[in-house]
């Protein structure tokens, strides 16, 4: 008699067999590192959270602290004044030389190579509060004996651009998180009832929405954040500008969702959830709302460079924010003019940070719109 012994099975195989039974997000993460676009979106998201949290930790010079105005970026050097190349780096101040410029008779402004001032990480700086709560005096960069050092430059004001910039990212993506977070929740929720009961209550609420949608929404934004005096205090300015965002920005939310749910609601489950008596509030959250999320992420996505930009250009017009907060709208004041753009180019940062901020955004939501169907 002839015994056959079966050879083990190998690893491969039970890591394949495993794969069947991978959940939904694992699936849609697998796929979305495979997206280089959507990884490189969702690194940069990373870090201007991370940036607008810390960022007492991140800004290197008070963003309240004024100097001398529209003074040129200070650059990162590692020669001394006698070109000798030193391993440290180094910056050089701007100070007012006793030149007078022969048009407009202002003292010349130059670099100071005799008070050079020494760069490093993890250095003692001005205090703030971390997270808010914890009293700290470290930065992540900066001069080693605690002097402001202006990598791009100062406003008209004297103020630090890029610390300035820093501390608006926290309130610009407070803005855009607030206002998307508002919108998600009653347009998904307006859109699934809308949707699942149909009927006459569905054309009642949609032509509502078409109501919302027809509203010129520049001209709306403009007349009603008009209506709130000067002198009202900046907590209530801003919140009326989170208002008015959300209450014209959920009904385009309400329209996809509701076209999601008009389908799903006549596939099998549902009808079989009817039959055996589930309620509607159960079918709605519980059998078609996960169907529908995987859409909202997306949305979500996208949604949000959408008010960043629309944050700037509101705040660039005056009716966004209101000293002392920042935002980079309100940073983009300063580049009203076209002699002041060709003169300090440098005040052009908040640009750069927005265009950082909404590539980051659509490249994480191109990534997860192709990650969220695995299948």
């Amino acid at each position: 008699m002839q015994i056959q012994i079966r050879p083990p099975v190998a690893a491969v195989d039970i890591r394949k067999a495993n794969r069947g039974n991978e959940s939904y997000s694992a699936l849609v993460w697998r796929r979305l590192k495979r997206s280089w676009t959507g990884m490189i979106g969702l690194v940069l998201v990373c870090m201007l959270l991370v940036m607008a949290v810390f960022a007492g930790f991140f800004a290197p010079v008070d963003p309240s602290q004024t100097e001398i105005g529209f003074a040129p970026p200070e650059a990162v050097r590692f020669f001394d004044k006698d070109g000798h190349f030193n391993l440290r780096p180094r910056t050089y101040p701007v100070a007012e030389t006793e030149e007078l410029d022969p048009v407009t008779f202002q003292p010349v402004v130059g670099l100071d190579y005799g008070n050079p001032r020494l760069l490093g990480f993890f250095v003692k700086g001005f205090e703030y509060k971390l997270l808010g709560i914890i009293p700290a005096d470290r930065h992540f960069f900066g001069t080693l004996d605690g002097k402001p050092v202006h990598f791009l430059g100062t406003d008209k004001f004297g103020r630090d651009v890029l610390s300035r910039a820093i501390y608006g990212s926290r309130v610009s993506l407070m803005i855009a998180l607030i206002v998307v977070s508002i919108v998600t929740v009653v347009g998904t929720t307006v859109g699934l009832v809308s949707g699942y009961f149909g009927g006459r209550f569905d054309a009642w609420t949609q032509r509502f929405v078409e109501l919302v949608l027809a509203f010129p929404q520049l001209p709306l934004y403009l007349a009603l954040s008009s209506l709130i005096p000067v002198t009202a205090p900046t907590s209530i300015f801003l919140g009326f500008v989170i208002i008015i965002m959300s209450a014209l920005g959920w009904a385009q939310m309400s329209r996809e969702v509701r076209g999601k749910t008009l389908a799903l609601a006549r596939i099998e489950y549902v009808r079989a959830a009817l039959a055996v008596g589930a309620s509607d509030r159960r079918i709605i959250f519980q059998h078609i709302f996960p169907n529908v999320m995987s859409h909202v992420i997306v949305a979500v996505t996208i949604a949000i460079p959408h008010i960043v930009l629309l944050e700037s250009f509101l705040g660039f017009l005056g009716f966004a924010v209101k000293p002392p907060l920042i935002s980079w709208g309100l940073m983009l004041q300063d580049t009203a003019t076209y002699s002041v753009i060709g003169s300090y180019p440098w005040i052009l940062t908040p640009v750069a940070f927005v265009l950082v901020t909404v590539f980051a955004f659509n490249a994480l939501g191109d990534g997860l719109r192709d990650a969220v169907d695995p299948y």
